[in-house]
């Protein structure tokens, strides 16, 4: 990696500055990309964006920037794009200070803005490089998502239209599916969330092998069937009381690859959440709704509870059966033995010392679900 410095005036930065919004911004005579795909698209509130120009018109010295140099002696802006945009956009007339556009400034004070001098670092490297050094010093000091690293190495048509459709304020998947996806979609949580679900995981291998398709509908399909289902397996759609606050953050596109063709009583499957969900015994309540999917498996329904006896109760057990567990038939220390429900939860059994048996720790694992 080669780093040089670099002193470019805000005149030659704002020079050929075009704001395409989501098609891009560019400045610097048209050959620095202010916006390369793996920077996040958010600009600083107006205290930040004021206090760089405030600080330009009293001479004070911003922070160094980085931009990488491209083989066709073109840049990208690897680090300082809200410092940027906030001098180009004044400059542009964007916004004002204190009620001064920058046209409205004293001509000697237009002067002093376009002859300050930025200290730019010029990085010359492979792809990798830059990515690690862009990692290194992003901004704010904020670490990059996985998502936002994937999105730099598989630029392309593919990438552009799926960040139109997951990657913006108010995109279509967020208005779609913001009540069952965490996040936000200029961090790139539901593009994330998408391509875990359609690659069951192998969000990198799906997008190398689409990285230079025309577009993203493949996708976007996928992702508005997986929704789809889930409105109409669970009667969302038609009954907005239907939705819990539980259903957020689920992998919904995981359980939709391996449930999509089954077929439920979205009656039924109300009725059987609305007694879990009152269920005491249940703990996990997110754990719902992949158990009555996967046709209420044991396996599952050991993981929706994780309520546990009380060591007074699990000592008092343990006495009565004077250390011997019931199922090996021998004697182990206490330390040794774990607490288990003779009559699992899912059949009716509670957590109370009735119901209480300490047996071995070998021995309860082999019982499992059984």
């Amino acid at each position: 990696m080669k780093i040089n410095l670099k002193k470019v005036t805000v005149r030659d930065l704002f020079s050929g500055y075009v704001d395409s919004q989501e098609a891009g911004v560019v400045g610097y005579g048209g050959k620095l990309n202010i916006r390369p795909p793996f920077q996040r698209e958010f600009v600083y509130k107006e205290k930040q964006r004021n206090a760089v120009i405030t600080s330009v018109i009293e001479g004070f010295p911003l922070n160094s920037m980085y931009w990488a140099l491209n083989e066709n002696e073109t840049f990208e802006c690897l680090d300082g794009q809200q410092r940027t945009l906030s001098l180009c956009q004044y400059v542009n007339g964007d916004f004002s200070i204190d009620y001064k556009f920058f046209s409205t400034q004293p001509e000697d004070i237009q002067e002093k803005i376009l002859n300050y001098e930025l200290q730019v670092y010029v990085c010359e490297g492979t792809d990798s490089e830059r990515l690690a050094w862009f990692r290194r010093i992003n901004i704010a000091g904020e670490q990059l998502t996985d998502q936002e690293l994937l999105n730099a190495n598989y630029t392309g048509t593919w990438l552009s239209d799926a960040k139109l459709k997951f990657s913006k304020t108010n995109c279509p998947a967020y208005l779609l599916s913001k009540q069952y996806v965490k996040g936000s979609p200029i961090r790139q949580d539901f593009l994330e969330t998408a391509l875990d679900w359609i690659s069951n995981g192998n969000i990198a291998d799906y997008m190398s092998k689409h990285q230079h398709d025309k577009d993203a509908e493949e996708l976007w399909d996928y992702y508005k069937k997986v929704i789809t289902w889930v409105d109409t397996t669970f009667g969302v759609n038609t009954n907005a009381s239907n939705y819990r606050k539980e259903m957020s953050g689920l992998k919904w596109g995981l359980f939709y690859n391996k449930y999509k063709d089954k077929k439920y009583d979205p009656k039924e499957l109300e009725t059987k959440v609305n007694q879990l969900m009152a269920n005491e015994e249940v703990t996990e309540k997110k754990g719902v709704y992949e158990y009555l999917l996967s046709g209420e498996s044991v396996d599952l329904a050991c993981k929706l509870s994780k309520r546990s006896f009380s060591n007074q109760d699990k000592r008092t057990a343990y006495e009565k059966q004077k250390g011997i567990c019931p199922i090996t038939k021998k004697h182990f220390p206490f330390e040794e033995m774990q607490a288990d429900h003779i009559k699992p939860w899912w059949k009716g059994g509670t957590t109370i010392l009735s119901n209480l048996q300490m047996v071995s720790k070998t021995a309860n694992q082999r019982k499992g679900g059984k």
